[in-house]
């Protein structure tokens, strides 16, 4: 649903409600394979597909890549429209634009944008490793053989299988106590990269692994893939932060295997990028585990930026949380889609999902699609979404008591996202995520051209 700022007046945290769901029959025309996250469609009828500029440099570049199936997929079915549900509000055939070439080794690169001080840091430069220090104690990196993902039925995941040669392997073997930063660039003239990366936590083992995406000031393009296995046990905390060029092209498939009594903890904090999409793909396949999905869109200044969730809790006994929230001004959009799959052996499961939007000028725009798939009985799920406006009391209020508008919006701003960044233990690694907002608080009004 698209939410136009003029109908609205309410507060944000006034307006939403729970929607409570026992069961929901897939309809006829899509079944779900279970524990898979496929979905089948009936058969259409063939249609002529029209390839763009972008479409032909991709099947050139997969070509040379020697995916010769891919670039064969690509070519029979084209760059996915607002035709296909997954990407309906994320139209990649128009949105795409020029796709340049693909990277070449990166030369020297500047200090990073995003700094936490004491985590053990490796940068990523054009898709390769640049430099590493020593890894601490539990910590073992290697690389290993194309992509990290799994194979799905997804134009991102395909071209990023077709494109990774190598893929960095992070092994965490016991309990880590500096922060894991992978801090991914991509350097010099516009380039297309693609990368991916391979988690692996021990049972029983404590981490936290930052990923953060940054770059030039050209109009890059970059296809990640993370792909994060989680033992019996582990406590695990992702960060994943988009800092990229405001006229760059950010894709990030992220997947998450989670095994018994395992507790995770992942927040993505998006501000960079004209274009970016981010995809998370969670699988509860062990008893007792819990995980919380966050995350904050901030968007300005003709930006689109989408962050898609599929969770699938395919055993019984499991929990999930799920907050993100969107800050859209000017004539920018905010896209959530979400969806909480419990599968027919999955009962006891304990999963609730919310989204929370703050539109701040005429023009923004916030498209929100929860969506729940239940197959069992003995659940306790929901969903919500909700968008609104500053609330004009609150303004007054302030305002009344001396202090400017601009600071009053600012304040009100920061109390709204401030929930996403509590949970956060590490005090360095929140002030950083704070440095984010603040920067988007006080950036100029640019306009990024998709």
């Amino acid at each position: 649903m698209c939410f136009p700022t003029a109908a609205l007046s309410r507060a944000v945290a006034r307006n939403w409600r729970w929607s409570l769901k026992q069961k929901v029959i897939p309809p006829l025309t899509k079944r779900r394979h279970e524990g898979s996250g496929k979905v089948t469609a009936p058969n259409t009828a063939k249609r002529t597909v029209h390839l763009g500029e972008a479409e032909n440099t991709l099947i050139s570049q997969l070509l040379s890549a020697g995916a010769r199936g891919a670039a064969d997929e690509l070519a029979a079915s084209g760059l996915p429209t607002r035709r296909i549900e997954a990407y309906h509000y994320t139209d990649l055939k128009a949105l795409l634009g020029e796709v340049p070439a693909i990277a070449e080794e990166a030369g020297q690169v500047g200090p990073p944008k995003f700094r936490v001080p004491g985590a053990y840091r490796i940068l990523v430069a054009n898709g390769r490793i640049q430099q590493s220090t020593t890894p601490p104690n539990g910590v073992v990196v290697s690389e290993a053989g194309g992509s990290s993902l799994t194979e799905r039925d997804d134009v991102l995941v395909m071209l990023n299988h077709g494109l990774v040669e190598k893929s960095l392997a992070i092994g965490l073997e016991n309990s880590v106590d500096p922060i894991v930063h992978i801090d991914h660039r991509i350097a010099g003239a516009p380039a297309h990269t693609a990368g991916a990366l391979r988690i692996e936590v021990a049972p029983g083992a404590t981490a936290t692994v930052l990923e953060t995406f940054s770059g030039s000031d050209a109009a890059h393009m970059g296809n990640q893939g993370t792909r994060v296995e989680l033992g019996d046990g582990a406590r695990f905390t992702h960060i994943v932060v988009d800092l990229s060029a405001l006229n760059s092209r950010h894709f990030h498939t992220i997947e998450y295997a989670v095994g018994a009594n395992v507790q995770l903890r992942n927040l993505l904090v998006n501000s960079g990028s004209a274009l970016s999409r981010t995809q998370m793909f969670g699988v509860f396949a062990g008893e007792g585990a819990h995980g919380d999905f966050s995350g904050l869109n901030l968007v300005d200044d003709g930006q689109h930026n989408d962050i898609t969730l599929d969770v699938n809790h395919a055993v019984p006994n499991t929990t999930s949380q799920e907050l993100f929230k969107s800050v859209v001004r000017n004539r920018a959009k905010a896209i959530f889609q979400g969806r909480i799959v419990v599968s027919p052996k999955a009962q006891k499961t304990d999963a609730k999902m919310m989204m929370q939007g703050l539109m701040l000028s005429e023009g923004a725009q916030i498209l929100s699609k929860p969506e729940l798939e239940i197959f069992a009985d003995d659940v306790q799920c929901g969903h919500g979404s909700t968008c609104g406006e500053l609330d004009a009391q609150s303004m007054f209020y302030m305002m009344s008591r001396g202090i400017a508008r601009e600071d009053a919006k600012a304040m009100l701003i920061r109390a709204f996202v401030q929930e996403l960044l509590d949970p956060i233990e590490d005090e360095e690694l929140s002030e950083a995520l704070s440095g984010v907002v603040e920067e988007w608080l006080s950036r100029p009004a640019k306009s990024p051209a998709i």
